[in-house]
């Protein structure tokens, strides 16, 4: 038994370096292909400073194209990554439930990118107005393109993540790591979470930019309780 045991505990381990595999190859790709566009993203990602960046060493350029077209490739990626994932944490589907597994690939896809636009359509120009206007009076702003984009990339990325929340909490409860009793009857520590999370993850100290994130954070988790409804 023990070493039967030790066999499945293998067997799941060679699975689940099979599917990472998948994910980096599928994101590898994706990435490159992201290049023939990086451009056009990149442009589109300083438009809302309204300044022009400017790059201070002869490799900055170089990794600031890279790391959009990662952030690009993610995008790119996801319905590879989410069905990986989705088949590697929910095995033993019955044939009825297999259904959940192709609607939260588009699904997953689809929250994603609108994450990634709430943060570049409207968290990022309050953020970027409010950087920009700080301490005017003392110093020009001159940003260097690569702090910029790490800057940006980030925010936009974990924007994408928050705005999967709903499908998390939908698995969890389906998995029966949590209930929608469970979610429902610790609404109070989910918003002090969203708190602290919006105050880690808005780039700016000012109320109005955390309020700009924790409230899509609080509706994100309201949506995940009433899909738990239905695991």
């Amino acid at each position: 038994m023990a070493n039967e045991s030790r066999m499945t505990i293998l067997e799941h381990l060679s699975e689940l370096r099979a599917r990472l595999i998948i994910c980096v190859v599928t994101l590898v790709l994706t990435t490159f292909i992201s290049f023939a566009f990086t451009d056009r993203i990149l442009r589109l990602l300083i438009a809302p400073a309204g300044i022009k960046p400017i790059f201070l060493r002869p490799t900055e350029m170089f990794v600031t194209y890279f790391r959009v077209a990662l952030l690009a490739g993610m995008v790119l990626a996801m319905p590879v990554i989410v069905y990986q994932v989705l088949r590697f944490t929910l095995p033993a589907l019955k044939p009825n439930e297999r259904r959940y597994v192709f609607l939260a690939i588009p699904t997953a896809s689809v929250f994603f990118v609108i994450g990634i636009l709430f943060a570049q359509f409207i968290l990022l120009p309050f953020a970027l107005r409010y950087l920009l206007t700080f301490g005017g009076d003392i110093a020009e702003a001159r940003w260097a393109i690569g702090e910029y984009v790490s800057f940006v990339t980030t925010l936009l990325f974990w924007s994408g993540v928050i705005f999967e929340t709903p499908l998390l909490l939908f698995f969890l409860t389906k998995l029966g790591v949590v209930s929608t009793a469970f979610l429902s009857e610790n609404r109070k520590y989910a918003l002090l979470a969203s708190a602290v999370l919006a105050a880690i993850i808005t780039p700016t100290p000012d109320p109005f930019n955390m309020l700009l994130v924790m409230v899509p954070l609080c509706l994100m988790y309201e949506a995940g309780v009433l899909l738990s409804r239905f695991a």
